[in-house]
């Protein structure tokens, strides 16, 4: 059998317990205690903090909320409203270029582009633009062609190669129309002759007919020489600058 544990002298508690003096060993267990007592007071005081919050601001939040699913809401209405005009303004434009596609062109062409020109955003009013002014200029109607033409060339919200291609369109337009406004007409096409605009070669071939319109034989001569010596020109253009230039006597 086992030695039990010696105990104090009258008393059920092991002598090394003696050795510990009842005032340390309360102010143990008053360090354990006390912690707790503050940690649940803290944690009363701030959830009545925040229910006295909630109550305060509980219109706020719930506005604000409201506020939030409208405006989502909003949004995906007005993307529902765009693409389903797209795709309406899409139908007549593409029932305009049937039409105008047409032998003879069909009689609601024009007025198909002109919703569209003036229903639509900056891309599909600009290609209808563009296609007013060819079929007036395929009518005969120059002032009108020229008029559209000018309105997507100066409409900054088009593309830029659209800008550039309604100005050559101008610009070439009136390249047999002698007048006053010739220097108006060799502006706009040397706006359109830097070596990175893909309508270069088709702009210097305006600028030699112009020229021999004129009567600026040296000048035209010199524009068809160098357009037809150029690798990077359209064939079609390279092969009309050779012509020109056996008119000309090379």
């Amino acid at each position: 059998m086992k030695d039990a544990l010696p105990v104090c002298p009258g008393s059920r508690a092991p002598l090394w317990s003696a050795a510990i003096p009842p005032a340390r060993r309360a102010g143990a267990y008053e360090r354990t205690q006390v912690p707790d007592i503050f940690d649940e007071v803290d944690e009363d005081l701030r959830a009545d903090r925040a229910q006295k919050l909630l109550q305060r601001y509980a219109g706020v939040l719930i506005a604000g909320a409201i506020l939030v699913i409208a405006a989502a809401g909003a949004w995906q209405g007005w993307k529902y409203y765009e693409t389903r005009e797209a795709l309406r303004l899409g139908g007549i434009y593409l029932a305009a270029m049937r039409e105008a596609d047409a032998v003879p062109p069909g009689p609601n062409a024009a007025a198909g582009f002109t919703q569209v020109a003036r229903e639509a955003d900056a891309g599909y009013r600009s290609l209808a633009r563009m296609r007013q002014a060819a079929l007036a200029a395929q009518a005969g109607q120059t002032a009108q062609a020229l008029a559209l033409w000018d309105q997507v060339a100066s409409d900054s919200a088009a593309d830029r190669l659209l800008r550039d291609t309604a100005s050559l369109h101008w610009a070439l337009a009136q390249i047999d129309i002698a007048g006053p406004g010739d220097g108006l007409v060799e502006a706009r096409l040397k706006t359109l002759v830097a070596p990175t605009n893909p309508l270069r070669a088709l702009a210097d071939e305006g600028l030699g007919l112009l020229a021999l319109r004129q009567g600026k034989l040296d000048a035209a001569r010199a524009t068809f020489k160098q357009l037809a010596q150029d690798v990077t020109a359209p064939q079609g253009v390279r092969g009309r600058a050779n012509g020109l230039l056996t008119q000309l006597g090379g």
